[in-house]
């Protein structure tokens, strides 16, 4: 059922919180406090159940803490299998569109965690044969979230759901690292001019550029996993600051046992619970990795913008694929579209990651209420990310074609050229050459000719391709 369309009978149940008294349609399986949290907060206009990950997780950890309570003896079977099936149920996406609470939002994740409470809830009392809000069987707080607080339940769940989330947004990282090393074996031949500070520099090949925009991107993985290994520790059991208030002593242990059976992931209790309720170190440090990444793909991007403009006043180098006619008033022209929504996509990255930035710093005493929008910035990153990096392998990069003449006539007219016949001829013979070149428009290859200083033979031979894009012996006279 999606709330946003969903033809209500019109009949309500009425339940009530700290505030007061509310009807809820029948309907709804969230209850009073979701309902506050969606009066209250229409900030992003971006609800839960737009990342399915974070629905997943928030199950997870319901589905593990009922079942520590139940094995400690505070949860009686029959309520607690019921919030284990209500969990399960809830993972495997049946209730997303119960999810209504915005991303951003007061309280440190209340609402968040007050939704899932709720849902989970009613949908237990169901499964045993009661209605919604009949809460004296099976209670939000007094059953769902018990052994708990939102200060560990929330930032548990958001943890396990990013390592998930970076997870799949490797997997567009690993297969765009592909694409540009395909390219670079389809451009090994293809000759070309580098360049430094936008000036001719010495000469390569168009494959060595992209196998070195593929190895650029590659080592992000190794960051990237790297990084979101720091969501491994958890403070289940911290409870309200760390303390472990309400919460049996053998809880934590038990809930990561079935926190690592229920998610696969290498979960662990954090050693300093006070710590880790209040610390947001490991967000700040995968923002970060979310961000260095943002800015190397901005700045391939830009590069693909410069080989490809033109095509008849620019470099013209390569060319992107033709995606939609690039303006209202002029005929004919083709803008680099894909290049240039990734670099936007970058710049918002970069933004988030300021915000993740300032909201850490923000943190006082023994809680963060500011982990909400940390949340929100984390999520929408590794979305705009993937989406814009599977956009770009699709779109772009495996249809990119090389002007191969183009490049090779760049490297023979280039001053640069002259760096390759530095070692045969010397400093101040080059820099001779490189001058007249300049103030005579004449190419070094026919400069060198002229002048007598090598044989037509001897040029060829050095002005190999393969000669000029790696390393290789000299002999001195």
């Amino acid at each position: 059922m999606d709330i946003t369309t969903a033809q209500l009978s019109g009949k309500t149940r009425e339940e009530h919180d700290l505030i007061g008294y509310m009807q809820v349609p029948e309907e709804y399986y969230f209850g009073v406090q979701t309902m506050r949290g969606m009066e209250n907060f229409h900030i992003s206009r971006v609800r839960l159940s737009f990342f399915p990950e974070i629905i997943k997780a928030l199950a997870d950890v319901k589905e593990a803490a009922a079942l520590a309570n139940r094995d400690l003896g505070l949860l009686d079977k029959k309520t607690a299998d019921a919030i284990v099936e209500a969990c399960r149920m809830v993972r495997d996406g049946k209730f997303d569109d119960q999810f209504v609470v915005d991303m951003v939002q007061g309280g440190a994740g209340t609402s968040t965690n007050m939704n899932a409470n709720e849902v989970i809830a009613n949908i237990a009392l169901e499964l045993m044969g009661h209605k919604k809000g009949e809460y004296k069987y099976c209670h939000p707080n007094n059953h769902v979230n018990l052994s708990q607080s939102t200060n560990d339940a929330y930032p548990t769940a958001m943890k396990i759901a990013l390592i998930r989330s970076i997870a799949k947004l490797e997997d567009s990282l690993k297969q765009l690292v592909e694409a540009f090393r395909a390219k670079g074996v389809e451009f090994a031949d293809v000759i070309k001019m580098g360049r430094t500070q936008l000036q001719d520099a010495v000469p390569m090949t168009l494959g060595q550029e992209f196998e070195a925009y593929a190895a650029n991107l590659s080592e992000e993985m190794e960051r990237l996993e790297q990084n979101y290994k720091l969501f491994y520790e958890m403070n289940m059991g911290a409870t309200a600051i760390g303390t472990g208030i309400n919460a049996d002593p053998d809880y934590p242990a038990i809930c990561e046992k079935y926190l690592r059976e229920i998610t696969g992931l290498p979960m662990v209790v954090a050693s300093n619970m006070i710590e880790a309720t209040n610390d947001t170190g490991a967000f700040v440090m995968n923002s970060s990795a979310l961000k260095r990444l943002a800015v190397k793909l901005s700045k391939i991007c830009n590069d693909l913008r410069l080989l490809s403009s033109g095509p008849r006043c620019g470099l013209n180098e390569i060319n992107l694929p033709p995606r939609q006619p690039g303006s209202s008033i002029m005929p004919g022209k083709v803008n680099p579209v894909i290049p240039e929504v990734v670099n936007q996509v970058a710049f918002r990255v970069i933004g988030n990651d300021l915000t993740v930035t300032m909201a850490a710093e923000a943190g006082q005493l023994e809680l963060n209420v500011m982990e909400p929008i940390i949340i929100h910035c984390l999520f929408e990153s590794i979305e705009m990310l993937a989406n814009a990096m599977n956009t770009l392998r699709e779109k772009c990069v495996t249809g990119i074609t090389a002007n191969k003449e183009v490049c090779r006539n760049m490297v023979y007219n280039s001053i640069g050229l002259v760096t390759a016949l530095n070692p045969y001829l010397g400093y101040e013979t080059s820099t001779m050459l490189a001058k007249e070149a300049l103030n005579s428009g004449k190419g070094i290859y026919d400069l060198v000719l002229e002048h007598k200083l090598m044989s037509k033979e001897e040029l060829d031979n050095i002005l190999r391709p393969e000669n000029m894009v790696k390393p290789r012996k000299f002999l001195r006279k």
